[in-house]
C-alpha cells in the first residue's frame, strides 16, 4: 500500500508513516524537512500551493500510484487576533486548510484508479470547540471539519474519505509556543503512536467499508466533549 502522508517528519505524520512501514507498506512522505527514517519523501511548503501539487504528483510517479493519503501536517500561531501577525494568522490556514485541500485535490485522480482509495484528514478537537487566543487554528480545523464531510459526500463510492480527530498528543507541536500556551506539566497527553494506530484501523478496512469520522483523544482531554 502507498501512503502519503503529509507533515510525515514529525509528530503524528511520522508516527503514521512508522507504522505504514512496519505494517508492511510504503510510506512517501511529503514535508517541509526530510523524514529522520528513510523514506522516500519529497519537500514542500503547505502553504505554496503549486509547490505542494508538484509533490503529490512526484512522489505518486515514482511509486506508480497512490492507495491513500493521510494529511497529518499542521502548524499553530497562538494570540489573540490583534497579537498575532496578519502573515502568521495566514499562514495556520494556508497550511492546515488550504494545504489539505491542495494535496487532497491533486491525489484524487491517483486514488480514483484503486478499487480502495482512501483520503484520511487530521482535523482536531478545536475543530469543533472554540477556544480563546487559537482563532487562526480553530479557523483553519474547523475548515477541514466542514470540508472532509462536504469531501465524504461527493466522493461517495469512489474514494473512502474518514476523518480522524486527535485530542492532545505528546509531540514537538508544542516547543516553540509561550509558555502560557504550553500543556502543564500534569497534562494528560496522548501518545502519536496510538494515534497513528487509528490510522492504520482506518486505512485497513476493506473496499467499501468506510470509517467516516473517529475521534481519538486522552481519556481527560480537556477540550473534548
Amino acid at each position: 500500500m502507498n501512503v502519503l502522508i503529509t507533515g510525515g517528519s514529525s509528530g503524528l505524520g511520522a508516527a503514521v508513516a512508522r507504522k505504514v512501514a512496519d505494517d508492511g507498506g510504503r510510506p512517501l512522505v511529503l514535508d517541509r524537512h526530510p523524514p529522520k527514517d528513510d523514506f522516500e519523501h519529497m519537500q514542500a511548503d503547505l502553504a505554496d500551493r503549486r509547490c505542494a501539487e508538484r509533490a503529490v504528483h512526484g512522489l505518486a510517479r515514482s511509486a506508480g500510484g497512490l492507495n491513500a493519503v493521510v494529511t497529518a501536517a499542521g502548524i499553530d500561531s497562538c494570540g489573540t487576533l490583534c497579537d498575532v501577525p496578519a502573515e502568521d494568522w495566514e499562514r495556520v490556514v494556508q497550511v492546515n486548510l488550504l494545504g489539505t485541500a491542495a494535496v487532497v485535490r491533486a491525489a484524487l485522480p491517483y486514488l480514483e484508479n484503486e478499487p480502495a482509495g482512501r483520503v484520511v484528514t487530521v482535523a482536531s478537537t478545536l475543530g469543533f470547540r472554540a477556544v480563546s487566543d487559537a482563532t487562526a487554528y480553530c479557523a483553519s480545523k474547523f475548515g477541514v471539519v466542514g470540508f472532509t464531510r462536504a469531501l465524504a459526500a461527493e466522493m461517495a463510492g469512489r474514494v473512502a474519505v474518514t476523518m480522524v480527530v486527535p485530542g492532545g498528543m505528546d509531540t514537538a507541536f508544542f516547543d516553540d509556543r509561550p509558555e502560557q500556551y504550553k500543556p502543564g506539566a500534569d497534562a494528560k497527553l496522548n501518545r502519536p503512536e496510538d494515534v497513528a494506530a487509528t490510522v492504520a484501523f482506518v486505512l485497513s478496512q476493506p473496499a467499501g467499508c468506510e470509517v467516516r469520522e473517529m475521534v481519538v483523544c486522552p481519556s481527560q482531554e480537556t477540550s473534548w466533549p
